[in-house]
């Protein structure tokens, strides 16, 4: 197989990258005698936009799947498009003072990364930044956790984290970190204009030089006996309270 494409697994992923980004969807393989609708559904929608589609044998699919969990259906899919830093400032003035960057600080759980995203596209954001090193890249598990949004969202990945930060505030954004130590609500930011939220990984949370360059930490309010939420419910509840301040502001 070409370094230039990848197998993706699933049934739904295979769905949603026929659906979202037929273009780049070589070719589809589905089991021999499957009867699953959505299989059949899957085919004819492979079929109707031109895209080879072979059924092969259920050991075939175990083979290219890697160990992913198949379901009957398999596609060779383009590799994902890498953004370049130089490509944010563009991203960030197209969206005319209203840019929402989410950035994750060394998320290494796929599962985790591909949640973050999808929270990411029903959010509208602009585009989120991942490190080039000690993070989960955008693999066949991202985006099949994903649902398609990897292939929806910009996703950057910054040779030097901190170096990326100073940059976004050059541009006009405000940054703020989530640490479960920090003093204020994340409640009781203004999410309006341009921001950029800093998310840490899953042991560590945000590391030092990462939480130096925000411009305030907030933390989620938890009334419960749980001392933190998974990285990837976090970035949702903190990037929907940003999608509740805008709408309102532009309700206002």
């Amino acid at each position: 197989m070409s370094k230039d494409s990848q197998w993706i697994a699933g049934i739904n992923a295979v769905a949603s990258a026929i659906e979202h980004d037929a273009d780049n969807v070589r070719e589809v393989l589905l089991e021999a005698g499957a009867k699953n609708p959505r299989i059949v559904e899957i085919e004819g929608h492979a079929r109707r936009l031109g895209i080879d589609v072979r059924r092969v044998a259920q050991q075939a699919l175990d083979g290219v799947a890697g160990g992913l969990r198949h379901q009957g259906a398999v596609a060779r899919y383009a590799a994902a498009k890498t953004w370049d830093e130089h490509e944010l400032p563009a991203l960030i003035e197209a969206a005319q003072g209203r840019a929402l960057v989410l950035v994750l600080d060394g998320v290494q759980d796929p599962h985790n990364l591909g949640a973050c995203l999808r929270s990411a596209a029903a959010a509208g954001v602009t585009a989120v930044v991942i490190p080039r090193d000690k993070a989960a890249t955008v693999n066949a598990t991202v985006r099949k956790t994903s649902a398609g949004a990897a292939d929806r969202i910009p996703v950057i990945r910054a040779t030097n984290l901190a170096r990326c930060l100073r940059e976004l505030q050059q541009l006009g954004m405000w940054i703020y970190g989530l640490a479960g130590d920090a003093e204020a609500s994340l409640y009781a930011l203004d999410l309006t204009g341009n921001v950029a939220l800093v998310l840490g990984g899953e042991a560590d949370g945000l590391r030092r030089l990462t939480r130096e360059h925000c411009d305030r930490l907030a933390k989620i309010p938890m009334p419960g006996d749980t001392e933190s939420l998974n990285v990837s419910v976090a970035a949702g509840v903190a990037l929907f309270e940003a999608v509740r301040q805008r709408r309102a502001a532009a309700a206002g």
